[in-house]
């Protein structure tokens, strides 16, 4: 007896291998349980404001405005602008504002947890009110919206932006255009170069009011991103709640498409309307949607194959399919052809597909392959001017071929998936992948299902990522001040330790990190069985329900 209840004394017991990092793990992962769950959503509500607010006051210190911009010579601005403590402030409060949106985003998603009800209805309204001080900020995180007032200027000027940089036009630099881009030609559309040259017309030299009608046809953009995501959310068996919320509640949308005034809002919203008129068998509109769409940017000529496919319909024959493939490539030619007539551009735009940039960036694969590739053929005294354009080539055949076998070969239940991954591929294997790209795929990804295990994870490491680099990496500072490199460390400093905080410490956020997404409700359970998921009605007729994962 004594030596039995020796041998049961834990005391006693030897340690077994890994027994502590076991124990560790469970403690740690038992301290991530420990959270505070929002009892309403009300409070996030709220902090997605404030934080919009306070992105809003930095975009006067450390935005982008030009000499001519009558906000330029406001006093306080000036303050902002041209004295140390005001550019500290605003670099701080640009910041922060940013991780204030982005803690708001997780705590209202965690509030709103099992979606269902009026879930919908919470995160529309929150997207709103978070987009609508950034209405009137000064542009940051990027200076496109500069470059569309100088090839407003080209245009009007007679001149072939396809041809000719900006900077063939006079004074083009007070208008605030990169001088980076300053002799490049435009990579838009021949629609977008109508919008760029109407905007100019109206507004001549005023440059603040240019930019508030650029930003108002983002706005469009991004309204017709949250019609769209909530019915292509159903149609695959998807809260639509959860949708809206990871696409359009998102403070890098709200940042990329509002405040930076991108045209990529537009082109992202027509897509989606495009393909879900297609669901619905319109055929012709969803044809003319995504053709609006390659006009303010060609990328999107990657979804016509699969908007035929939508059309032709489910079961639909292989002389079917590829009837309505012509048939789409026709209407699409036609009203391409006829734009590029009236327009006076031509086919100039296709050079744009032809085309992939220059350089590349550090974070994209083929970014990442040349860099290796090219250090080692240096180490080794071998010449490596040649590793980016072959690597460029390869990527660009590799992503070609992915999209031939995704238009001919996959299950017709998944042809929007299939669109996705064609579209992703592209993306993905393009030597430049900006932060603003993510959200050409984020949508479609997010009415298509994204588990809460590491897939949501990937998405909030990928905000993160690219929220920490813009703010620090787009600042406009004046040279005199000599504060440039300092503030993009104050501004990286202010990320990573905002980020540490809600991970590790935050119960508010560290969920993400220690538990992941646990989705409830009847909807989330139906989403993840493809038996269940609702079937589309007579007049939805995608081939594309229910595979999806809440």
């Amino acid at each position: 007896m004594t030596e039995q209840a020796a041998a049961d004394d834990p005391a006693s017991r030897t340690p077994r291998p890994g027994g502590r990092f076991r124990e560790m793990l469970s403690r740690i992962q038992e301290f991530g349980r420990t959270e505070h769950r929002p009892r309403s959503p009300r409070g996030p509500l709220v902090e997605g404001v404030l934080g919009s607010l306070l992105v809003l006051l930095g975009s006067f210190g450390v935005g982008w405005l030009v000499s001519i911009s009558a906000a330029a010579r406001l006093d306080w601005v000036i303050l902002l602008r041209t004295e140390p403590a005001g550019v500290i402030a605003s670099t701080a409060a640009l910041t922060l504002g940013c991780w204030v949106m982005f803690r708001a985003w997780l705590r209202l998603g965690r509030a709103l947890e099992g979606f269902g009800g009026k879930s919908l209805r919470t995160v529309t309204l929150a997207a709103a009110l978070w987009s609508l001080p950034q209405l009137v900020s000064a542009p940051i995180f990027s200076r496109d919206v500069f470059a569309y007032l100088g090839q407003g200027r080209l245009v009007l000027a007679g001149r072939d932006p396809y041809e000719s940089g900006v900077s063939s036009v006079a004074n083009w630099f007070q208008l605030g255009t990169d001088v980076l881009w300053a002799e490049s030609e435009t990579p838009y559309g021949p629609i977008f170069l109508w919008l760029e040259a109407g905007v100019m017309r109206l507004t001549g030299d005023d440059v603040d009011l240019a930019i508030l009608l650029f930003r108002a046809a983002c706005v469009l953009g991004v309204v017709l991103i949250m019609v769209c995501v909530p019915p292509l959310a159903r149609m695959h068996g998807v809260d639509p709640g959860r949708a809206q919320w990871i696409t359009v509640a998102n403070p890098l949308l709200i940042v990329s498409f509002i405040s930076s005034a991108h045209n990529d809002a537009l082109m992202v919203g027509l897509a989606l309307a495009g393909i879900w008129a297609a669901a619905l068998g319109r055929g012709v509109v969803a044809t003319l949607l995504v053709v609006l769409s390659i006009g303010i940017k060609p990328i999107t000529m990657v979804l016509l194959p699969f908007i035929g496919l939508l059309w032709a319909g489910p079961g639909a024959s292989w002389p079917r399919r590829l009837r309505y493939w012509a048939m789409t490539a026709a209407l699409a030619a036609v009203v391409l052809v006829a734009v590029g007539f009236v327009q006076g551009s031509g086919f100039g735009w296709v050079s744009v597909l032809a085309g992939t940039g220059t350089g590349s960036v550090f974070w994209s694969p083929i970014g990442i392959l040349d860099t290796a590739l090219s250090t080692l053929l240096d180490s080794l005294g071998l010449t490596s001017y040649w590793t980016l354009d072959t690597l460029k080539l390869l990527g660009r055949l590799i992503s070609v071929a992915i999209v031939i076998v995704l238009m001919v070969r996959g299950s017709e239940q998944h042809i929007v998936q299939r669109m996705m991954w064609a579209l992703t591929a592209l993306v993905v294997l393009s030597p430049i992948i900006q932060p603003w790209y993510l959200l050409w795929l984020l949508p479609l990804f997010a009415v298509t299902g994204i588990r809460g295990d590491w897939q949501f994870k990937w998405v909030v490491f990928t905000v993160a990522f690219f929220l920490a680099f813009g703010a620090m990496d787009q600042l406009s500072i004046w040279n005199f001040l000599q504060m440039e490199g300092r503030m993009a460390a104050l501004s990286l400093a202010i990320s990573w330790t905002c980020i540490a905080w809600m991970a590790l410490v935050d119960r508010g956020t560290r969920w993400v990190l220690f538990q992941g997404w646990r989705t409830r409700g009847p909807t989330a359970r139906h989403a993840a069985d493809p038996t269940t998921a609702r079937r589309p009605g007579r007049h939805e007729r995608s081939g594309s329900s229910g595979d999806a994962h809440a």
